[in-house]
């Protein structure tokens, strides 16, 4: 029988059990796939905790490449054998085989492997939906700075990379001389050691007092307050993330006293809750990827029975670049 990594109650690295789990046929609108990679993300522990609650019994999980076994009723964007990847609601895979909605999984293109595709597709689709999605009102030019928070992670290395690409200068905060200089390697225009400097000192110093048009935040409390203040005048702070706990409540106030920002709480589902929006954000992200332009760059691998591990390095900040589970 497949196994499968599952929790009974929310807690800690502990409460997640290697436990046999049956895997039925699919049934209209999805498929079974085989996973031979899964990723790991920020998401899982938030679900692991229930800071975003989801119902008991819940296998974790929201990220795989394998290859697909079967389609139900419906499905035409997919067929047995073909090789696959998604990003995808509900959680589930952490898992050796599981059956789910067909929406958003994709065709894997020839050129990109099963285990960068793991390592790429939450993470990817995040920087692309921000990047080209989630942007100011005065919109981004080549030559505007951004500011990326905790950008030596999975996502903040593909995004580094992407903004190369499209010709911004994006300013990198990291927590340790080793991750900035990672950053940097990966595209970023400047790095900032929040450990060790002001950012938002930093910040305004690289754009000559001025500040960025646009903040990305999936750091959340310990970042919210200094995002704010690095942002221009009619600024976007795109918060996606609360590696360091929830935003408290504020103000709204707050914002046209610092020059009529913006804030906007962003999902990546939201984005893929369509077929159509799905497949296109994924193109953008394989050409990419196939260009060359963006590296995935996989620093981390455990054995999917030992996730607990891989848990608490994530949490504990020891991780850089993507992790990926091997079932």
């Amino acid at each position: 029988m497949p196994h499968a990594i599952q929790i009974q109650a929310f807690g800690g690295p502990e409460v997640m059990q290697w436990v046999d789990l049956p895997v039925g046929e699919p049934g209209p609108g999805q498929i079974r796939i085989r996973h031979r990679a899964c990723g790991l993300n920020y998401i899982d522990i938030y679900q692991r905790t229930g800071l975003y609650a989801n119902a008991l019994p819940l296998t974790l999980g929201m990220e795989a490449a394998g290859i697909v076994e079967a389609v139900g009723e419906g499905v035409t964007h997919l067929a047995p054998g073909d090789r696959a990847a998604y990003a995808s609601q509900p959680p589930g895979a952490y898992s050796e085989v599981r059956v789910m909605p067909a929406t958003a999984v994709v065709r894997l293109p020839e050129g990109i492997d099963f285990e960068p595709a793991a390592a790429m597709m939450l993470k990817g689709l995040t920087a692309q939906y921000l990047l080209k999605k989630t942007l100011p009102a005065e919109g981004l030019q080549p030559g505007d700075h951004v500011l990326w928070h905790a950008a030596a992670g999975g996502v903040g290395l593909i995004a580094c990379q992407w903004a190369r690409a499209l010709g911004l200068q994006l300013i990198a905060t990291a927590g340790s001389a080793a991750k900035c200089q990672l950053a940097l390697e990966h595209g970023a225009a400047h790095a900032i050691d929040y450990r060790r400097e002001d950012f938002v000192a930093r910040v305004k110093a690289i754009t000559g007092g001025r500040g960025v048009k646009v903040v990305y935040d999936g750091v959340g409390k310990d970042t919210f307050d200094g995002s704010l203040d690095c942002l221009r005048p009619l600024g976007l702070l795109a918060s996606f993330g609360n590696a360091s706990g929830p935003v408290p409540p504020f103000a709204p106030g707050i914002l046209g006293a610092k020059g009529s920002l913006y804030l906007t709480r962003a999902t990546l589902f939201t984005h893929l809750a369509s077929r159509q929006s799905v497949q296109a954000m994924a193109e953008d992200l394989f050409a990419v990827v196939l260009s060359g332009q963006v590296k995935i760059r996989i620093d981390q691998r455990f054995a999917l029975a030992d996730v607990a591990l891989a848990h608490r390095e994530l949490e504990a900040r020891r991780t850089t670049g993507s992790t990926i589970l091997l079932p």
